[in-house]
């Protein structure tokens, strides 16, 4: 890695701006109430912007300056850690502890995927079926996993001697657990017939689900086994579409490695959105269920509408903590199943931030008809799935304005 002594005082400038702002005492107020949201006694709904794709409109690639890759992606992440001190004045709190990841690399299933992408960028691709029928099951393998310790340590100790003088510099394991099988699935037999499937290859469908769940338990039990699991409700622990996932409940003991059991798990199945109750427990929620019971609290759903499944969920899922209240999900219906026993993570339309003519007034009123419906529930608003904001950076601004204010009034 070459690092250039301009580069250097840029990088350590950016860092010591996230000290100071993480010495605030704001940091404190917000990891309390996240914490508070989260064990489901809540002072008032909390407010998270994850702009996901739209980030690159806030910090552009073509504005770092670093050249060596490693170094670039350091720079990126300064970059947005000080653009969200600067402008995005949610509930997210800010700290010292900067994380370098621990290298874990992981082979395929036997079969590369195969897309066919559009021309311009961030746009939607189509998938190519790699299985396509029961011989090529006989071609499936388990992926190989490794950890790469030396590229972890030099990446380590780059980071520790460029600014660990100034930020808290941690080696960090595998914190976001997902368990998005379907996701998976569609890549190796596509969308369309993994529809089919349920009418006309049944015996097909269920072999894939079931190969890909135990790969999902061999999987974290490899990352247990080389204790690279890290905690992930601690104060700035982000995880799935519900938020922050601080709270108490857990036990986080630094001094031991994190296990499945001692950590928050997403499961989700946008994929499933059109599929009925009966038909998504038969193919899906029974191969996520060995997985999701592992862990110590569970946070389901994404984009996907659950307004069907609620009962399902609740039934087969006894850590349930978190579920997510899409924009096409109705919104009563469910506060009548979570209210006081579930945290329930609404996420906004994106549309009025991400159409060529925005629309906050609309932004707004979903939001305060939102916060009327939950009254008195352990509520996050969190708008994502943001993949643009047509090149004016201030509209995500404006939604947190709008959001904050509406949270403190309601």
């Amino acid at each position: 890695m070459e690092i250039s002594r301009d580069e250097t005082r840029m990088l350590r400038d950016m860092a010591k701006t996230i000290k100071e702002a993480s010495e605030l005492p704001i940091q404190e107020e917000r990891k309390r109430l996240w914490k508070c949201c989260n064990e489901l006694k809540p002072e008032r709904a909390m407010v998270l912007a994850n702009p996901q794709n739209g980030f690159i409109e806030l910090v552009p690639l073509d504005s770092l300056v670093c050249k060596d890759e490693f170094v670039k992606w350091l720079e990126f992440g300064l970059r947005l850690a000080v653009y969200r001190i600067r402008h995005l004045h949610d509930d997210v709190p800010i700290g010292s502890r900067w994380d370098v990841p621990v290298m874990i690399e992981k082979g395929d299933y036997g079969f590369e995927n195969k897309v066919t992408n559009p021309d311009y960028a961030r746009g939607a691709y189509h998938i190519e079926p790699v299985i396509k029928n029961m011989d090529d099951l006989a071609k499936l393998h388990p992926a190989k996993l490794y950890v790469d310790w030396e590229k972890t340590e030099a990446n380590f100790n780059f980071v520790s001697e460029l600014f660990g003088d100034i930020l808290d510099v941690r080696k960090t394991g595998m914190n976001y657990c997902r368990c998005g099988l379907t996701r998976v699935l569609i890549h190796l037999r596509g969308l369309d017939l993994m529809m089919y499937d349920m009418y006309d290859e049944p015996e097909l469908l269920h072999a894939l689900m079931a190969f890909l769940r135990d790969q999902q338990i061999r999987e974290y039990e490899f990352y247990e086994k080389e204790k690279v699991l890290d905690y992930n409700t601690t104060p700035y622990s982000g995880l799935g579409s519900g938020g922050y996932s601080y709270n108490g409940e857990l036990e986080v003991d630094e001094a031991k490695p994190a296990t499945m059991s001692t950590m928050m798990v997403w499961g989700e199945s946008q994929e499933t959105v059109g599929v009925g109750p009966k038909q998504f427990e038969e193919y899906v929620l029974n191969y996520q269920l060995p997985i999701l019971n592992r862990f110590g609290m569970v946070d389901y759903g994404c984009c996907e509408g659950l307004d069907q499944k609620f009962d399902l969920l609740i039934e087969k899922i006894p850590k349930l903590r978190w579920v997510a209240v899409s924009p096409w999900c109705d919104r009563e219906a469910a506060m009548e199943k979570l209210a006081g026993k579930y945290v329930y993570a609404y996420k906004p339309n994106p549309t009025p931030l991400t159409s060529r003519v925005p629309d906050f007034e609309f932004a707004e009123r979903q939001i305060r008809e939102t916060l009327a419906i939950t009254k008195g529930c352990a509520t996050h608003i969190v708008m994502k799935d943001t993949s643009t904001f047509m090149n004016e950076p201030r509209r995500i601004e404006k939604w947190i304005e709008i959001a904050m204010k509406a949270v403190k009034e309601a």
